[in-house]
């Protein structure tokens, strides 16, 4: 992985000011939760009692994907390019979200099965058009990897230079929770069945199937990976993994997920597909971890089981399994009312309220 990144871990000397401004406010101690959580790690990356979230954008990667032709999916392929098309007209669920809670969309294509280079308002950054079948061999070669890392940092800088210090990231890619459940499974050693679901709707023979298919696909990556070490792979084997099994949109969400941090921009992370994404980002740089905010845990199987092995907790149970980064944009509210709540309410002095406790 040639592309590096530098994430430098928050500085914890002022967490208990900010602990204590939090506490301070003129209600019962602990008593907003989980608003009061996100308040403290939010003013942790800022490294500010006053933190303030600017221009927010949302950025959607879309391509395709080879397994989706094992019948991995019921959304038939032409769906990627047909609604990175419809996102173009505003007529989506992301387009939606976007403009109820003022975000700006930015949609990339690094891999998509369709020429889309007459649409100017998708950034065309094409490695190819959809990536290699990897029941047979590997996804996409070292160069496309490092590409589509490249595409998602370089996107991420893009809107940082726009005064954005907030990003969630979304996804396009009929088939992809298919290479999620397999990143899953080899880097939490969870049982494989456990972290196949439906995907975009599939019925209990066609989920049978998908597993099978992709059983076959991680016994061909341990034939042609006899030293791989599921215990504790290395960061090398990491990468490996993403390489072999990942869709261009995915690795392009990881290297934007790591370059926002490495900027100490708030990272909003999505469902299913997304939190695999933080997954692999986190274990090739742990310190991510401290600039992610997990928004939402979806419907998809294994998605609480991932979330649960990282340690961590969704924001919002909405049953949502859209993808497109829809969980996150909702859950951004949220993050808006900590961040107010840290700079708008009264604390027990100025409000002459007495303290109890």
């Amino acid at each position: 992985m040639k592309t590096e990144f530098h994430i430098t871990p928050l500085d914890c000397n002022l967490q208990q000011t900010l602990q204590q401004k939090i506490d301070n406010l003129n209600k019962p101690k602990g008593s907003l939760g989980r608003l009061e959580e996100l308040a403290l790690q939010i003013g942790m990356i800022q490294q500010s009692l006053t933190p303030h979230l600017h221009c927010p954008h949302h950025i959607l990667f879309g391509a395709d994907h080879g397994i989706e032709h094992e019948g991995v999916s019921i959304s038939p392929r032409e769906v990627t390019y047909q609604q990175m098309v419809n996102f173009t007209q505003g007529g989506g669920g992301v387009n939606m979200f976007c403009r109820q809670h003022g975000v700006e969309l930015v949609l990339v294509d690094v891999g998509v099965d369709y020429e889309l280079a007459s649409y100017p308002q998708i950034h065309s950054h094409k490695i190819a058009y959809g990536t290699n079948n990897f029941l047979h061999e590997a996804a996409m070669s070292e160069a496309q990897m490092n590409s589509a890392l490249e595409v998602g940092a370089r996107t991420v800088s893009e809107c940082h230079n726009a005064g954005c210090n907030i990003i969630s990231i979304g996804e396009m890619g009929i088939g992809n929770t298919s290479p999620s459940a397999v990143w899953m499974h080899l880097l939490t050693q969870i049982p494989l069945e456990q972290c196949v679901g439906a995907g975009a709707g599939l019925n209990q023979q066609g989920v049978h199937h998908k597993l099978n298919i992709l059983s076959k696909a991680v016994e061909n990556f341990h034939r042609t990976h006899p030293t791989f070490s599921p215990d504790s792979p290395s960061k090398e084997e990491v990468v490996e993994i993403m390489r072999w099994f990942g869709g261009f949109e995915m690795v392009a969400a990881i290297g934007a997920m790591l370059r926002a941090a490495e900027l100490r921009m708030t990272v909003l992370v999505d469902g299913f597909i997304m939190t695999a994404c933080m997954l692999i980002a986190s274990r090739l740089h742990p310190e991510v971890m401290q600039y992610a905010v997990f928004c939402h845990e979806g419907d998809e199987a294994g998605h609480r089981l991932m979330l649960q092995n990282m340690g961590v907790r969704g924001l919002l149970q909405l049953s949502m399994r859209l993808g497109e980064g829809t969980g996150a944009l909702c859950a951004y509210p949220l993050l808006q009312s900590a961040v107010n709540m840290l700079n708008e309410m009264n604390n027990f002095d100025r409000a002459h309220i007495t303290k109890y406790f």
